[in-house]
């Protein structure tokens, strides 16, 4: 008979249920009444077991070499020890083969035949053994920009890293904050073993000296990078490198947010720190070790032992249904030349961008978007579809200033992606080299009157000065977040190692509360300075600013403070202002 977790059990069956004390459990098994009843799920306010039990029982029972003789030495009946094995060999009745099937939730456990209360007690008994040390699950998100860097996440990671025990693996685009860098030398000190893929590697090894990536190795830490784009900005601490088990009280940083000063103290950023979360730490550690066993060693010093982990393998994959990681890197296959290993397009996939277009189109009530870009055309169309099919959905898109582009340019960057598209004919990798290009969709988005705004702060952008819109998100109907590395972009998608993570309910429902906040608050950036600005650069007498607070505003607001600006002053397209930007923050009147 069928039992539902969700279910009420009563607590003699629960309470102290041990192989050795448990009068209805002997040997062959407990009586059939007492495993047919059901069993609460973990983290219910009945329920016997915790979530990290759970998790701890499930990785015990899937592991190929756990068969029917190790689950009875670790406490479990009979029946239950031999009917898991069965259902876990597959049609071929034999462990460790290709049809062999696992439990990824507490359900399909117990839905073995003769597997109930008694030897889920059993199971989790021995798994929890796992759970002793292990820390309640946490998620904590930390919003840029702060006031200091004291408040900020680099504050957070340093921290982190100081906690450290054994292993720490970092995939990082851009580092170069000095508290963190202490933070791994006395990681180093200490005897945690520190792995790191960095982007600026692929550049440093043509002349190491000098470079982050030659400090960072003499720390004692193997640099290395791979022959794309790596994008992610996440780090592992103690997590499953060399046991699955450690997923369980592992730590995984991930976010919109590079370890730069800009990153603390200037531009809008998010990044999520999580334990407890094993489905993810099994994830990000899996996505790891690819880039990992697939990257090419920058070397500025002494050579460094081959340090690989245990394989990440899909038994292992536990269900999370509040969490789940999608990845870039499922749009790559796998080669090796004579420069080493590497990762070649698959034409046609958008893993990510897939993940994204399904939110927008299950949307109910609203899709409001934060992103450095909006460069990706699944994406742009699935949007500009859903407010086509209901204009009453509240669409709310908020970019970066660099995404904004007069009609005009939109108009010729229409005309180039159709005739590039035309002379691609029917070659799916040539469509996709097009789309790739950089289209900006800003302008479509606005002209079909989605509600979209830029932080602008600037006549021209130069990353300089630029307080940089910087979040890669997606709240969706309130309760449904996406966030993480990943830019909305097609070349993201295709070039880049990047990352996006989903979260609803469960333990995350405070954190989506939190990104829905800020999102408020940035769509509501300088609110009140338009007009004054407005009235400084077409009424002033005085010097004209090019560089000012930063603003959300929209596309006509945008266009019409440009035009006024080049009204005001006609050498702000001068070939002095395109050279140096960074020279120019005011424009003298003619």
């Amino acid at each position: 008979m069928r039992r539902f977790v969700h279910a009420l059990l009563t607590a003699s069956l629960l309470v102290g249920c041990t192989v050795a004390s448990d009068p209805t459990s002997g040997d062959d098994g407990p009586s059939p009444d007492a495993e047919n009843a059901a069993i609460p799920a973990p983290g219910k306010a009945d329920s016997p077991f915790s979530s990290c039990q759970v998790s701890a029982a499930l990785l015990w029972a899937n592991d190929p070499t756990v068969d029917a003789g190790a689950l009875k030495a670790g406490g479990v009946h009979t029946r239950a020890a031999k009917n898991i094995e069965t259902v876990k060999s597959g049609a071929d009745g034999v462990l460790g083969t290709e049809d062999d099937v696992y439990f990824h939730n507490l359900q399909e456990l117990d839905d073995v035949s003769w597997v109930g209360p008694v030897a889920l007690s059993q199971l989790t008994a021995k798994g929890g053994e796992h759970c002793a040390a292990a820390p309640e699950p946490t998620n904590d998100v930390y919003f840029s920009p702060q006031a200091t860097r004291a408040t900020s996440h680099l504050a957070r990671a340093e921290q982190l890293i100081d906690s450290a025990q054994h292993t720490i693996d970092i995939a990082m685009y851009s580092f170069s904050d000095s508290g963190i860098m202490n933070a791994l030398d006395r990681a180093r000190q200490r005897g945690v073993e520190v792995r790191f893929v960095f982007e600026p590697a692929h550049a440093d090894s043509s002349s190491p000296a000098g470079t982050t990536s030659a400090k960072i190795e003499a720390l004692g830490i193997d640099v290395r990078f791979v022959n794309k784009i790596m994008h992610n900005k996440f780090i592992i601490v103690d997590g499953p490198r060399n046991d699955v088990f450690d997923a369980l009280d592992g730590t995984l940083m991930t976010g919109s947010a590079n370890w730069s000063n800009s990153a603390g103290t200037r531009y809008d950023e998010n990044t999520v720190l999580l334990r407890g979360t094993p489905r993810l730490l099994l994830q990000f550690q899996r996505e790891f070790d690819l880039l990992w066993n697939n990257s090419r060693d920058f070397v500025s010093g002494p050579s460094f032992e081959e340090a690989r982990g245990i394989p990440i393998e899909d038994w292992m994959l536990l269900d999370d249904p509040h969490a789940n990681a999608a990845f870039t890197s499922s749009n790559f296959k796998l080669f090796e030349n004579s420069y080493g290993p590497g990762f070649s397009v698959i034409s046609g996939k958008n893993t990510v961008a897939d993940v994204l277009v399904d939110l927008i189109k299950n949307a109910k009530s609203s899709i409001w978007v934060a992103s450095a870009h909006l460069r990706s055309r699944p994406v742009a169309e699935a949007l500009l579809a859903r407010h086509a099919e209901d204009p009453n959905l509240d669409i709310r898109v908020y970019l970066d200033g660099q995404e904004y582009v007069a009609a005009s340019t939109s108009a010729i960057e229409k005309a180039g992606l159709e005739d590039c598209v035309k002379n691609a004919g029917d070659s799916v990798s040539k469509q996709q080299s097009c789309y790739d290009k950089d289209y900006h969709w800003s302008y479509p988005l606005a002209d079909a009157g989605i509600d979209l705004r830029f932080k602008h702060y600037a006549y021209r952008w130069y990353y300089t000065y630029a307080e940089q819109m910087h979040h890669k998100y997606f709240v969706i109907d309130g309760k449904i977040l996406a966030s993480g590395s990943y830019n909305l972009s097609d070349n993201a998608e295709h070039a880049t190692m990047d990352n996006m993570v989903v979260y609803q309910g469960g333990p995350y429902e405070p954190m989506v509360e939190d990104f829905v906040q800020n999102f408020d608050a940035i769509w509501q950036t300088g609110e009140g300075k338009f007009e004054p600005l407005l009235s400084e650069v077409q009424n002033g007498t005085s010097d004209v600013p090019i560089v000012y607070d930063s603003m959300a505003l929209t596309w006509e607001q945008v266009t019409t403070l440009k035009q006024a600006i080049r009204d005001a002053c006609t050498n702000v397209d001068s070939s002095d202002f395109f050279a140096h930007p960074e020279k120019h923050f005011y424009c003298q009147r003619p």
